[in-house]
C-alpha cells in the first residue's frame, strides 16, 4: 500500500510528496534575484520541514511581490 513502510522505512507516498515539494521549491526559487545562500538556506528549510517550508517560501514570495521588492 501507499501509506505502509516496508520494514521500518518511509512510505513511498512521502518520498513522493517531498520530492514534488522540492521540485517546486526550485521552480520558486529560480527567478528570485537573491544569492546563492539565501536561495540553498529556502531550499534546506523546504527540505527538513516539507511542505510547511515550501508554504513559508510561498508566503515570502507573495509578501515581497506585493510590497513591490521583486
Amino acid at each position: 500500500m501507499y501509506f505502509q513502510a516496508q520494514r521500518g522505512g518511509v512510505p513511498p507516498l512521502i518520498w513522493l510528496t517531498l520530492l514534488v515539494v522540492l521540485y517546486l521549491t526550485v521552480i520558486e526559487l529560480r527567478p528570485m534575484h537573491v544569492s546563492f545562500r539565501v536561495k540553498a538556506w529556502w531550499f534546506s528549510l523546504a527540505l527538513l520541514t516539507h511542505f510547511f517550508g515550501y508554504l513559508l517560501l510561498r508566503g515570502y514570495v507573495l509578501y515581497q511581490h506585493r510590497s513591490g521588492e521583486g
